[in-house]
């Protein structure tokens, strides 16, 4: 019996050693919903460094359009911000290299970054990243050091100085079992899967485009390009409206650019002075036409001398018609109320009425409500006035049919001031709001629309100290309770992303929405 438990036979043997190898395989496995969450952050990370690039070449681009009104302030900061766009561009495109290497090493010739295969490979980004022949891993590091001294030193703001440090920090990682911390490098990818590997690679990208963003607008800020400047004075006759009814009302307003209101001009139309300092210029329209007037502005000095502006403008007076318009814009959205103002001048309301293709027109109150039906089938809207105690046709227009756009996802919140406010990532967020926040809201809000959504479900995807992705389910549209104690443990300067979004509408469409990137503050 003692003999048996001490000495066992080949065959025996061989079932432990293949034992071993499998329990050693088993370790080894990722699970592929981590692959599919890094996979899914990736894509998020990618759009949202276009997005950022676009905002950060729109104030490359007012920057230029300075420096061309005041080439003599504007070049030596345009050229600064020519160097942060230089070197971000040429450090972001090095770790697109470093993205199809690894992706190479693991899938072979041909392999595409954007549809990886061998996903779960533990050793393309060790052996690209960490060869001691290349020291690709080494490298970069370096570069992200320079580059982050360099905007760095472009800051002013103590705050976002550190923020940027803190993003982009290559400080030795502290492990267990090793002294001394462990390398940057190795920390990010040492046995790290490949979609990992190149998630990270793309946190990197973002970090870089969110780092050069502040740096431009410390540069743009720094030159006052808000101002509005100028170099000679005119005068200019604003009017409510170029064409008036007949019986109508014309306005203008007549100013002068950059007028002192302590001191301002006089103004002469046609030869008599306004009898108002402001510069308004009215009168009753009697008959239909094409008609022109002109005048001049007299502008005192300090010195005491008076310089003369000229101006001239011209109005048109039609007969009455009807005006039709929606609200919102020149199209209809199915499935929610549209508000429309249908009038005709000189003809009372009570004696308007109104008709609708393609859906429901009702009067509300003093305007109307237009329900279309059909998404992409013109609604065209006929306008009848009782004129003279007979009933008149005066206009049909055309209305384009429309399904609404898909809204926005936030964390609404309230600042110091007791003001909502809405929060929809991509900037810094304090962490003591965001443990306040019930959960997330989606709303189209672009002062066109405003439309709410129900949120029906999220994910939170949060990084461990390996860079390991990890999702964790809403509880509808309230963060779950993992969510919030993963809330509770962010650091300040760490991010998360809100992805896979699900929200309905009153049009009862369920819509994927974009993923939201949240920085702790």
């Amino acid at each position: 019996m003692g003999s048996n438990s001490t000495k066992l036979s080949p065959r025996q043997k061989m079932i432990n050693l293949m034992y071993i190898v499998l329990t050693a395989m088993l370790a080894l496995n990722v699970s592929s919903d981590v692959l599919d969450g890094f996979t899914q952050v990736e894509d998020g990370l990618n759009r949202s460094n276009d997005n950022v690039d676009q905002r950060n070449e729109a104030i490359f681009r007012r920057l230029e359009s300075f420096t061309d009104q005041n080439p003599d302030k504007g070049r030596p900061w345009l050229e600064r911000a020519a160097e942060v766009r230089k070197l971000t561009g040429e450090l972001y495109d090095y770790v697109d290299s470093l993205k199809v290497a690894i992706v190479t090493k693991a899938d072979g010739a041909g392999a595409d970054v954007n549809d990886i295969v061998h996903r779960d490979d533990l050793e393309a980004s060790s052996v690209v990243m960490l060869n001691p022949a290349t020291l690709e891993g080494q490298r970069l590091r370096r570069h992200v050091d320079v580059y982050r001294g360099f905007i760095a030193d472009l800051m002013l703001d103590s705050v976002k100085k550190a923020n940027i440090e803190a993003a982009l920090s290559t400080d030795p990682f502290d492990r267990k079992g090793i002294i001394g911390g462990q390398k940057w490098e190795e920390a990010k990818f040492e046995n790290q899967p490949v979609v990992a590997a190149v998630t990270l690679l793309a946190k990197l990208q973002n970090d870089l485009r969110y780092a050069e963003g502040e740096a431009l607008s410390a540069l743009l800020s720094a030159v006052d390009a808000g101002d509005v400047r100028v170099n000679e004075l005119n005068a200019f006759v604003i009017p409510q409206s170029r064409n008036v009814m007949r019986g109508g009302k014309y306005s203008a307003n007549i100013v002068l650019a950059a007028v002192d209101t302590t001191q301002r001009p006089a103004i002469y139309v046609n030869g008599s002075r306004l009898d108002n300092d402001l510069g308004l210029y009215e009168f009753v329209a009697g008959s239909t036409g094409n008609f022109e007037y002109k005048g001049y502005l007299e502008v005192p000095h300090g010195d005491g001398s008076v310089t003369r502006h000229d101006f001239t403008s011209a109005y048109t007076v039609v007969e009455p018609t009807a005006t039709v318009s929606a609200t919102m814009m020149n199209v209809l959205y199915a499935g929610i109320d549209n508000p429309m103002s249908i009038s005709v001048p000189g003809v009372p309301n009570s004696a308007v009425t109104a008709s609708m293709t393609n859906g429901t027109l009702a009067r509300h109150g003093d305007g109307w409500v237009a329900r279309p039906g059909k998404v992409g089938e013109n609604a065209v809207v006929t306008v009848t006035a009782n004129i003279d105690g007979r009933p008149q046709t005066v206009a049909s227009t055309t209305f384009r049919t429309r399904k609404l756009p898909d809204p926005t996802p936030f964390i609404a919140f309230a600042d110091a001031n007791g003001v909502q406010n809405r929060y929809r990532g991509s900037r810094p967020f304090a962490k003591s709001l965001l443990l306040q926040a019930p959960g997330i809201e989606a709303a189209i809000d672009d002062d066109l629309l405003n439309i709410s959504f129900k949120v029906l479900s999220f994910q939170t995807v949060f990084f461990d100290s390996m860079g390991n992705a990890i999702p964790e389910v809403s509880d509808g549209a309230a963060f779950s309770q993992r969510q919030k104690d993963q809330f509770r443990r962010l650091q300040r300067g760490k991010r998360f992303y809100i992805s896979a979004v699900k929200a309905i509408g009153p049009d009862g469409i369920t819509r994927d929405l974009s993923p939201m990137e949240v920085i702790v503050n």
